[in-house]
């Protein structure tokens, strides 16, 4: 007869040391939902944010959580999430696109060095 899911109280502590949140999430919240979250919450005025859910990497008591799993399943006994549960968010470098990298790898084929030794 428990009409109540089990809520979570997460923030979520990014690279320069500001948070976001604390906000509650329930136990059947998917990791993947957490980082579109943190994309939407994501401070405007900071550069290179996470574009995409694969941009960023979420990391709780020292493991890097899958985006397909949830919350209740990430659970373990060194993190029960008892109590407020600060999570620590890595975000990827922007990439460049694909025809910049061919660019870029065929001007260093363009410029190769002979040399002969006599």
């Amino acid at each position: 007869m428990s009409g109540m899911q089990e809520q979570f109280e997460i923030k979520f502590r990014l690279p320069d040391g500001t948070d976001i949140g604390p906000k509650q999430y329930p136990a059947a919240s998917t990791v993947a939902t957490l980082k579109e979250n943190i994309i939407a919450q994501w401070p405007k005025d900071k550069e290179n944010g996470p574009r995409t859910v694969n941009d960023i990497k979420l990391i709780n008591a020292g493991k890097i959580l899958e985006n397909n799993r949830t919350l209740s399943e990430c659970k373990s006994p060194i993190c029960d999430f008892s109590g407020m549960t600060t999570m620590h968010v890595v975000v990827r470098a922007p990439t460049q696109d694909k025809q910049s990298d061919k660019r870029a790898a065929k001007k260093t084929k363009d410029f190769r060095c002979g040399c002969a030794i006599m």
